[in-house]
């Protein structure tokens, strides 16, 4: 049951970019099409998940033991950093027009605080293992909720007309603005 709460509230309750604010950059950049944003949720489910099982032992079995705990956020990121790279390599042969739509993007994904953050919440939350990538997986499958509905609304945006003022980047952000405020309608549903 216990993981059925964090599943529903890492999802909804807790988006990590429509109610923590983590991720935004993806979030804003790789929204255009719809396709595209599957993508690039894929690709943030793989090096989230990877990254918290990675820097999770990393923290018990390393920082904790020699009392390095001082080093936490750089060793994060180097972890997320080679993830990273290794996911580019792979999209690069197995999908190379995924890899091209994604571009700048992906390499982008290294300093995508969703994943640091999560990485971090993990351990400050003192998860163990199970729970700490069920609360990581989780948490990406909310982050590609959010950029697939918004890359849906994105696109259906284009085929209305918006007063020129409000093209581009501004009828964009009050977009997420009101999807962040329909998230908002599932608190309460899960208090974790």
């Amino acid at each position: 049951m216990e993981y059925i709460l964090i599943f529903i509230s890492a999802v909804f309750v807790n988006n990590i970019v429509l109610s923590q604010f983590l991720g935004i950059c993806p979030f804003l950049g790789v929204s255009k099409k719809v396709n595209t944003a599957l993508g690039m949720s894929a690709a943030v489910a793989f090096v989230l998940t990877i990254a918290t099982i990675v820097t999770f032992l990393l923290q018990k079995y390393v920082l904790d033991a020699l009392n390095l705990g001082y080093l936490q956020t750089i060793t994060f990121i180097l972890v997320i950093a080679a993830l990273v790279q290794m996911v580019e390599i792979i999209l690069k042969k197995v999908s190379p027009s995924l890899y091209q739509a994604l571009g700048v993007f992906l390499p982008l994904i290294t300093t995508n605080c969703c994943i640091l953050g999560v990485a971090i919440l993990v351990i400050q939350k003192n998860y163990d293992l199970l729970t700490g990538v069920v609360y990581a997986f989780s948490t990406a499958l909310g982050f590609g909720l959010a950029l697939t509905l918004f890359a849906g609304l994105r696109e259906q945006m284009d085929l209305v007309n918006v007063p020129k003022g409000m093209r581009g980047t501004p009828i964009a952000l009050i977009t997420a603005g009101l999807l962040a405020m329909a998230f908002m309608g599932f608190s309460g549903v899960v208090k974790i």
